[in-house]
């Protein structure tokens, strides 16, 4: 190879061009050598995490002594001795996540509560103490067995609050004594978890995590991607209402990062870490267990297609939950309306029109003649980060090409309905770009339906409501009641005259859920001197604000619901 030719080949590798004659471990290999130092403004995603977000769905599987209660935070009411799913069949639950789409599990083995839904004597609240089997049975040896069973992926939810034992969100108990003390009986349950039910390919810390367990991680569950605390790899969407905002960029702030409780929210396409979002909503919207009055609730398709299209349409996974019964069961209506979802995927999005891949500011794909086309599918490689800022998609007639939409990102997948078209080609231009754009994906379907009416709707807003006033600069407010879910809120500061020239006018916020200070859940929104943003992993605790102001004596607080 001449001098010019090889510099033509760094070139290329260093755009992500494909090179003729190279294999992809190779290309790949060369990126890595000679394009990364160029590259390193962009976020770069490991291979779990490549191979994660290629699993796409999930099904959350929550059942606790919550199911009993009919309550979606376990009251500790339910004598152990009326714990007894008689019925119980995981193989139901796995073949319904098959029919689903679902490629991977999420089971709810502890829930804030602390009951322990595999055989453990860490604590005496735990399915061992029931009757079910006997005291011998264990659910999560179950439901890793059916995994195994019908090729899904395991995974699991362990919390670290505790209400039997008093540790609150993220596991903070109110004494170092009693810190010690759980943090023992945490690094055990956690443990025997991970070491007794296989490998597992998520693990989520709902709310952050005190506890240390990054050594019992590196151990256990060295490739498994991690829901909140300090070992996070993956972020919640900030709501459990089944969407995240778009664009849904993939990277964060390392400061982000750091925090182990970022949301969609922080998404920022310059960010150095990568860590895409999980969406996680429940069949039974707004509640996440089986009870009589839930199943009120059961999702129409048409909203499950939207939640579809607002998540994995905008490049986020999707962990949609459906709960079993006290019979451990999960209800005929429920697994019906999961089977009709997964078919109705499979018929819009099962077989394309046609697809290619490509790379460079235009990928072109040619159509028979006369082919319809109502909506597109982008892939980035993320392998090569996520580089695509604004693009224009375009259907060819007579020769011409007409412009049929248009967005930001793409990343992991971007889906796009567009006015049903007969064209003889389509192409995805990248008008904007980090790097030259390597697609993965450009499919066009015919889906001879129309998309969901809000598929292309941001994050849902909600008015700012009164919940309190500031009067010598200072502040203590009970907002309790205006926690309604597990989200995300904006708390906004009016002053009575104004902040003038002060441009930080608030000296200092905090948030007591429960009792136990949560620092890391209440921040400044970037780029405001007003308002700040209140992350709520969950409900039915007291909730209490305070803080004090450096340049206005009295004010209104208000509160709103992202």
């Amino acid at each position: 190879m001449d001098r010019r030719s090889f510099i033509a080949f760094l070139t290329g590798m260093a755009a992500g061009l494909s090179v003729p004659g190279i294999a992809s471990a190779e290309r790949n290999a060369a990126l890595s050598a000679n394009a990364r130092a160029h590259l390193g403004r962009l976020a770069d995603p490991t291979a779990e995490q490549l191979a994660w977000q290629d699993l796409e769905m999930g099904m959350f599987i929550h059942f606790a002594p919550n199911t009993w209660q009919g309550v979606e935070q376990d009251n500790l009411s339910t004598p152990l001795s009326a714990i007894n799913p008689t019925q119980l069949n995981t193989d139901q639950w796995a073949s319904t996540a098959v029919d689903l789409g679902a490629k991977y599990i999420v089971f709810v083995a502890k829930h804030s509560g602390g009951f322990c839904m595999w055989q453990t004597e860490t604590t005496h609240y735990g399915i061992r103490n029931t009757p079910w089997r006997g005291g011998h049975g264990d659910v999560l040896a179950d439901v890793s067995a059916s995994c195994r069973k019908y090729g899904l992926k395991l995974g699991v939810y362990v919390s670290p609050r505790d209400a039997k034992f008093g540790a609150e969100i993220g596991g903070l108990c109110k004494t170092p004594a009693q810190q010690q003390i759980y943090n023992a009986i945490y690094r055990r349950q956690l443990t025997e978890v991970l070491s007794r039910y296989g490998s597992m390919v998520e693990i989520w810390f709902d709310g952050s995590n005190v506890i240390p367990v990054g050594d019992i991680l590196a151990k256990y569950a060295p490739h498994a991607m991690i829901f909140q605390g300090p070992h996070a790899t993956i972020r919640w969407a900030g709501n459990e209402d089944g969407f995240v905002p778009y664009p849904a960029w993939n990277s964060i702030s390392a400061a982000d990062a750091k925090t182990g409780i970022a949301t969609a929210l922080n998404g920022d396409p310059n960010g150095t870490v990568w860590m895409p979002n999980e969406v996680d909503v429940s069949i039974l919207r707004p509640n996440w267990f089986w009870s009589e009055k839930s199943q009120r609730n059961l999702l129409s398709l048409d909203a499950l297609l939207e939640i579809y299209y607002r998540s994995i349409g905008r490049g986020a996974q999707l962990l949609l939950n459906v709960p079993p019964d006290t019979t451990g069961l999960m209800p005929a209506a429920d697994i019906a309306r999961a089977q009709e979802f997964g078919k109705e995927i499979q018929r819009r999005f099962g077989k394309s029109v046609a697809e290619t891949s490509g790379s460079g500011e235009s990928v072109t794909l040619p159509l028979a003649a006369g082919s319809r086309v109502d909506t597109f599918l982008m892939q980035e490689d993320c392998s090569f980060g996520e580089r695509v800022r604004q693009y224009k998609i375009e259907a060819r007639q007579a020769g011409k090409w007409i412009t049929l939409g248009a967005g930001t990102a793409i990343g992991h997948k971007r889906i796009q309905p567009v006015p049903p078209t007969t064209a003889d080609a389509v192409r995805l231009v990248a008008f904007e770009s980090a790097a030259r754009p390597v697609i993965r994906r450009l499919a066009v379907f015919d889906t001879q339906t129309p998309p969901p009416k809000h598929w292309d709707s941001p994050a849902t807003a909600w008015a700012y409501d009164e919940v309190g006033t500031w009067s010598n600069y200072s502040f203590h407010i009970d907002v309790s009641d205006k926690i309604v879910a597990a989200t995300q809120y904006r708390l906004r500061f009016v002053p009575q005259t104004g902040w003038g020239n002060c441009a930080e006018p608030i000296e200092h916020v905090t948030v007591q859920i429960g009792g136990v200070q949560e620092p890391k859940l209440l921040r400044p929104l970037a780029g405001s001197r007003d308002v700040w943003v209140l992350t709520m992993p969950g409900i039915g605790q007291k909730v209490v604000i305070e803080g004090r102001l450096k340049c206005a004596d009295a004010g209104s607080i208000l509160l709103r619901k992202l």
